[in-house]
């Protein structure tokens, strides 16, 4: 099974993941802008270096973050993330996943 997706005439490399509950996306043409390292496996993708997103949500602006590395096919999420995945490592699932799956 494909746990990440390439996507944008292969520059860009798409995953769902399950701490957001929704997908992120990693630019990893050599050629263009900040890109990320691939091991190019779409079933065991290995990402470096680490992820990180940040975002305001709702009314009040809360920030939310997710801090994680790719390894081997799982997500190895950091203590500064504010979902409930903080320091805890899980398989990555398949990166077509709706973005409201688990809601």
């Amino acid at each position: 099974m494909q746990l990440a997706k390439l996507e944008q005439n292969n520059t860009v490399l798409k995953f769902y993941c399950l701490g957001c509950k929704d997908h992120h996306w990693v630019n990893v043409a050599k050629d263009k802008g900040p890109n990320w390292h691939w091991n190019q496996s779409l079933t065991k993708p290995t990402i470096t270096p680490s992820i990180l997103v940040s975002s305001s949500w709702g009314e009040q602006h809360e920030i939310k973050i997710c801090h994680s590395y790719v390894t081997d096919g799982k997500w190895n999420y950091l203590s500064d993330c504010t979902h409930a995945l903080k320091d805890k490592t899980v398989d990555m699932i398949d990166p077509d996943t709706p973005a409201e799956w688990g809601d």
